[in-house]
């Protein structure tokens, strides 16, 4: 899995603008990490589309002035505190990743595979869960403003020393505020691989089945249990 320097093409650019949705009373301040706690605290459930962006920075010799387009992936999520949330990979293959609050369950189509790992990996497995999985996100990460950039609040999130969280891949984190709504997740790794993802079409606080948690495997597929 895979943060900023220019990331935003014009196609990303379009994507931010098509939202509409505000979560934040009148009058609310502008500062994004305000807007990011105000989002964890009012929102409890939520479900929309993603466009997400797998990036590395190019190499010797390789043009410098872009990043390296690896992989670009397309879906919906829903998500509903505390700890759940569905992120289904639609384009270009179908993948299903689904926490139901104990266990993350990894769908993979083309593989017939289904890989279940407990719940608490699920912040390392998945960009989902930075922003879904859990409601305290103050007790997992230091909020720190990240300034305004293409027209969006930024915010910078630093992994707290808790128990679960060494083994985190992403050696930069932020998040992107705008009329009180995720907008935009970058995620940066130790090896220059940068992930980006746009939300669009986020709809706030609908009532969500728990059916819509649980997934059962079809017969005839493998089913890995990882510790």
């Amino acid at each position: 899995m895979v943060f900023r320097v220019k990331l935003l093409s014009s196609f990303f650019v379009l994507a931010l603008t098509t939202f509409s949705h505000s979560v934040l009373s009148q009058g609310a301040p502008l500062n994004g990490v305000e807007q990011l706690r105000q989002f964890v605290k009012t929102v409890q459930s939520a479900q929309g589309e993603f466009a997400q962006q797998q990036m590395r920075t190019p190499k010797a010799n390789e043009p410098q002035d872009k990043l390296k387009l690896v992989r670009q992936t397309s879906g919906q999520f829903i998500f509903q505190r505390p700890g759940k949330f569905v992120w289904d990979t639609q384009k270009p293959y179908e993948q299903k990743l689904i926490a139901d609050g104990k266990q993350l369950l990894m769908w993979d189509k083309d593989l017939n595979q289904l890989t279940i790992r407990s719940a608490s990996q699920a912040l390392a497995a998945s960009p989902a869960a930075i922003l879904f999985g859990e409601s305290a996100l103050d007790a997992q990460f230091e909020l720190e403003d990240g300034g305004t950039k293409t027209d969006l609040q930024w915010v910078n999130l630093k992994p707290k020393a808790k128990p679960g969280q060494s083994d985190l891949p992403y050696t930069k984190i932020a998040i992107g505020m705008g009329a009180g709504l995720p907008k935009a997740l970058e995620l940066t790794d130790g090896f220059g691989s940068i992930v980006l993802v746009v939300f669009n079409q986020m709809q706030i606080n609908p009532k969500i089945e728990p059916s819509r948690f649980q997934f059962k495997a079809p017969p005839g597929a493998e089913v890995l249990r990882l510790n």
